[in-house]
C-alpha cells in the first residue's frame, strides 16, 4: 500500500471516526498492485459490493494479448475495465470522497492517486406504493408518493409520458445533503416562473432538510399568513395535473409530500376528483366546499355577536330559546365560544397523536361525554354544541389539509372580533381578509386571480368546472407558453 493511498484511506476513516458500520477492505489485484475498497454497511448493499466490485477486482485476470509490465499498467483504466458497474464516477479530494460514501457509494482508493472511482451501491430501503391516508379518493388513483426520490419520479414519468417533462436536481442542507428535484413541463410552464423557482431553492442556505415544509417555509413569498402558498400532496395525479397547467413542483427526498406552486385562492376548494366526475357534480361539489368555509370561518363569530349585542336579529321564538337555555350559564357567549372550541380543539389534536386504534374512540367519547356534561352541568348552552359541532365538521370538508388549519385560525380571529364590536367588528375581520388575499403572491401570480386581476377565460374552472370539451385552454393566470391543451 502506498503511502499517499494509505493517507486518504486513513483521513476519510478519521473523519468518519470509529462508526461500526464502516468498512475497509485492502485488496491485491492480479495486475500486482494494492487497492483500498471503503463503504457503509448501513447504506450499501452488501450483494452489489461484493458481486460487482470485489469479486471482479480479486479475480480477474489479464489477457494475453493486452500483458504489460507491472510499471507500465494504468490502475484507473484497469478498474474500469474490470468491474462492470454502470453507475461509476471519479472523485478528487477528501471532501468529495466522504460526499460519494455518505451516499451510499462504495469507494475503490488508488495507489499513488488523491482520488478514488465511486460506485453507487445504495440500498433503498422503501414501502410499498400505496393510498395516501390523509387523501382518500373515491374515484380515481389510488397511488400515492413513497419517501424514495426516484421512486416517486417513476410515479411522475409513469403519468407524463413526454420529452417535454423536466426534472432538475440539487442538493440542499449542508449536513443533511438531501436531494431536491425540480419538475416542470418545458414549453407549457412559463420561464420565468421556472426561474424563479430554480433561484429561490439555490438561495436555500441550511444545515437541514428533513422535509418538504422546510423548503416550503424558505421559498414562500409572505410568512406572516395563514393562507398557504404552494400545494403540498401524496397524490401523484395531482402533481401530474399542475404539471400539465403550467406549475411547477419541487420534490424533496425523505418525504412523500411534494410541493407545486403557484397556489391562488379558490385552487383551494378545488379536489382532484373534480376532474373525475361530470361537470355538474363537480361544480355542485365546490359550491359545498365553499359554503363549508363560510360556515367554519363565520358561525361561531355570527353567534357571538347576535347573542351579545343583536339580539333583535332573532325572530322572538328563538330568541325565547337562546334565553331559557342560557339562564344557568355564568359565562357570556364569547368566553362561552372560546371555551367549548379550544375543548374541540384539544380533543382533535389528542386523537391526531393518540394511538391509531385509541384515537378515533377517544374523540368521539370524549366530544359526546363533555358536550352532554357541560351542558346538563349548565357551564355551556346546547344552542353553543350545535355552533362546534356545525363549525368542526365544516372544517373537515376541505381538500388540502394545511387549508383547513387556515380556517380555524380565522374563525378564532373573527369570533374575538365579534366578542368585542359585534357585527361591526365581524364586517372589519371580512374587510381585512379580502384586502388580505388580494394582496398576497405566490410566485408573482395575485392570490386572488382569476378575479382580481381578472381573467375571464379561467372563470371556466373557479366556480363551476365546464365540461372538459370547453375547457381547451391553460390558465391563463399562470402565464405559461403553450396554451392549448
Amino acid at each position: 500500500m502506498t503511502e499517499q493511498n494509505q493517507d486518504l484511506a486513513d483521513r476519510i476513516t478519521e473523519r468518519l471516526g470509529a462508526s461500526p458500520d464502516v468498512v475497509r477492505r485492502h485488496l491485491q489485484t492480479k495486475a500486482g498492485f494494492e487497492v483500498s475498497c471503503l463503504f457503509l454497511t448501513s447504506l450499501a448493499d452488501q450483494d452489489q459490493v461484493d458481486e460487482a466490485i470485489i469479486r471482479p477486482i480479486l479475480y480477474a485476470t489479464q489477457e494475453p494479448e493486452t500483458e504489460q509490465a507491472d510499471d507500465e499498467i494504468e490502475p484507473l483504466s484497469w478498474l474500469k475495465m474490470r468491474i462492470s458497474h454502470g453507475q461509476m464516477k471519479e472523485t478528487d479530494g477528501l471532501e468529495e470522497s466522504i460526499e460519494a460514501l455518505l451516499g451510499g457509494h462504495c469507494l475503490i482508493l488508488l495507489p499513488e492517486k488523491n482520488q478514488a472511482l465511486a460506485m453507487d451501491v445504495c440500498k433503498r430501503e422503501q414501502r410499498s406504493v400505496e393510498e395516501p391516508s390523509t387523501e382518500s379518493t373515491i374515484r380515481g388513483p389510488r397511488e400515492g408518493f413513497v419517501e424514495d426520490l426516484i421512486r416517486n419520479l417513476s410515479l411522475i414519468r409513469k403519468r407524463l409520458k413526454s420529452d417535454k417533462l423536466v426534472f432538475e436536481s440539487m442538493v440542499i442542507g449542508s449536513e443533511t445533503r438531501t436531494m431536491v428535484c425540480l419538475a416542470y413541463m418545458r414549453g407549457i410552464a412559463a420561464d420565468q416562473l421556472v426561474d424563479e423557482f430554480r433561484k429561490r431553492l439555490k438561495a436555500i442556505h441550511t444545515d437541514s432538510i428533513l422535509e418538504s415544509a422546510y423548503i416550503e417555509e424558505w421559498i414562500q413569498d409572505k410568512t406572516l399568513t395563514p393562507f398557504p402558498q404552494l400545494i403540498a400532496t401524496e397524490r401523484p395525479d395531482a402533481i401530474s395535473a399542475k404539471l400539465l397547467e403550467g406549475q411547477v413542483a419541487v420534490l424533496t427526498d425523505g418525504t412523500p409530500i411534494v410541493l407545486a406552486g403557484p397556489l391562488t385562492f379558490f385552487q383551494l376548494f378545488s379536489a382532484p376528483e373534480d376532474y373525475y366526475q361530470r361537470a355538474d357534480i363537480a361544480t355542485l361539489l365546490r359550491w359545498l366546499r365553499m359554503v363549508a368555509f363560510l360556515l367554519a370561518i363565520f358561525v361561531p363569530a355570527l353567534y357571538i355577536s347576535v347573542v351579545s349585542y343583536h339580539q333583535e336579529l332573532l325572530p322572538d321564538p328563538l330568541l325565547v330559546n337562546l334565553a331559557a337555555q342560557r339562564e344557568g350559564v355564568p359565562f357570556p357567549a364569547f368566553i362561552e365560544a372560546i371555551l367549548m372550541m379550544v375543548t374541540f380543539e384539544v380533543l382533535r389534536e389528542a386523537g391526531l397523536r393518540m394511538p391509531r386504534i385509541a384515537g378515533q374512540a377517544i374523540s368521539i367519547v370524549g366530544a359526546l361525554v363533555l358536550g352532554q356534561a357541560a351542558v346538563e352541568a349548565g357551564i355551556v348552552s346546547a344552542a353553543m354544541v350545535i355552533v362546534v359541532s356545525i363549525t368542526a365538521i365544516s372544517n373537515f370538508v376541505s381538500p388540502l389539509y394545511s387549508f383547513g388549519i387556515t380556517q380555524r385560525i380565522i374563525q378564532f380571529g373573527f369570533m374575538i372580533l365579534a366578542g368585542v364590536m359585534g357585527l361591526f367588528g365581524l364586517m372589519c375581520g371580512v374587510f381585512f381578509l379580502l384586502v388580505h388575499l388580494a394582496s398576497l403572491r405566490s410566485f408573482g401570480v395575485r392570490y386572488f386571480a382569476p378575479f382580481a386581476p381578472m381573467y375571464l377565460p379561467d372563470w371556466k374552472d373557479t366556480f363551476i368546472r365546464v365540461p372538459r370539451p370547453f375547457l381547451k385552454n391553460r390558465p391563463k393566470m399562470f402565464q405559461q407558453g403553450k396554451s392549448r391543451r
